[in-house]
């Protein structure tokens, strides 16, 4: 199925390197994918694999001199298939550290990085609150210089690796400067973590507490009020890989559904031979198709220059996210009773699915960015 996007000799290495570690996790898939807790035999596979080197550069450990987004695309793809937890794992120690590769201080960057390129520390980025989700600027936490240290107070909401994580990247407002990031360990006095709501697809997920929150000035990631710059540069890198994520699982659901269809006999004949069935699977790997070959060209675009082509990203963010969603659903469709049992493959990839329209840049949002651009290149 993957004929149409042929990769460098290179790239279909770290592929491959990724599928052969995505398939022996396939046992202990359901039980991860249903906890809201970091599963300890997927998280020792994942450290095991070396994958995660691929998050950070390589002076701290990791695979290459930067961050290379197709290789982080292409290895979310692969861990989607089989395991949503191991592919929130890997990604999100990329996510919570990227701001700490590109603007964080030497001795930052010293303590914390290569540690996050073994997995030994998993690292969490606090953005997201009650009231500012899309819009990070309504952000409410603050942050105040006090002598040589910072103050920081504030409610974090639905934070990836909250209680698991052994930091978070931290967004607050300071003052008039205006938004500033810190790094704060999870263990600072004053930071405290509770469970967030459970979701349809489960996902270590919770809420990040600081209550005079106090930390070093040197805490600071990049300069005062210029907290924001960072983390759109995480997301220049890291969105493109939710592309990614969204055609492996758009295309394990579509695998499934097939060898249902290619076995499952109804009217004398197997349901794959039937004109409605066969015109679902057709264009479910018409959308496959092509949303992978435009997230692997965004994604080699985003090699050369992440922000400038972040409205690319986000167009591959959104067409392969949107994709996944008819896919699954039309998987299901094709599987009719079997698709709607519990815990099976299908079912799973049906909710998995939903949540992929909302995260890291909600489709509504990522659209108006898309229209801006569009105006903006035509003459």
């Amino acid at each position: 199925m993957n004929v149409l996007a042929r990769l460098p000799e290179s790239y279909e290495a770290i592929r491959l390197e990724a599928e052969t570690f995505a398939n022996s996790l396939e046992a202990m898939s359901v039980e991860a994918d249903a906890s809201n807790d970091v599963h300890p035999g997927v998280l020792q596979a994942v450290r095991d694999s070396g994958l995660i080197r691929y998050t950070v550069p390589a002076e701290y450990g990791g695979a290459f001199e930067k961050v290379d987004p197709f290789a982080v695309c292409l290895i979310r793809e692969e861990l989607m298939k089989v395991c949503s937890h191991a592919d929130s794992l890997f990604a999100l120690q990329g996510i919570g550290s990227f701001a700490i590769s590109v603007a964080g201080s030497s001795a930052m960057k010293d303590e914390w990085l290569p540690r996050v390129a073994t997995g030994e520390v998993l690292a969490g980025l606090a953005l997201t609150e009650p009231v500012a989700g899309s819009d990070l600027k309504s952000i409410v936490t603050t942050a105040r210089q006090d002598g040589d240290s910072i103050v920081i107070d504030g409610h974090k909401s639905f934070i990836s690796n909250a209680g698991a994580a052994g930091y978070y990247t931290v967004l607050a407002k300071e003052g008039d400067l205006g938004l500033s990031a810190f790094l704060v360990p999870a263990d600072t006095p004053g930071l405290s973590t509770r469970p967030a709501p459970e979701l349809i697809a489960p996902h270590v997920l919770g809420d990040v507490l600081l209550d005079s929150v106090t930390i070093p000035a040197s805490s600071r990631i990049g300069e005062p009020g210029k907290g924001l710059a960072p983390v759109l540069a995480t997301l220049a890198v890291f969105r493109i890989s939710v592309a990614g994520a969204a055609v492996g699982l758009a295309q394990r659901a579509l695998e499934e559904a097939t060898r249902h269809a290619r076995s499952r006999e109804q009217f004398g004949r197997p349901l794959l031979r039937l004109g409605p069935v066969a015109g679902l699977l057709a264009d479910s790997w018409a959308d496959v198709a092509s949303t992978r070959l435009l997230t692997y060209q965004a994604a080699q675009l985003a090699q050369e220059d992440p922000q400038r082509h972040l409205e690319h990203s986000s167009l591959a963010k959104l067409a392969a996210t949107e994709a996944c969603s008819r896919v699954v659903d039309r998987c299901v469709q094709v599987m009719g009773r079997w698709g709607l049992i519990h815990d099976s493959r299908i079912e799973r990839c049906y909710r998995q699915a939903r949540a992929m329209r909302i995260y890291e840049g909600a489709s509504e949002v990522l659209r108006l960015g898309i229209a801006r651009e569009l105006g903006s290149e035509v003459s």
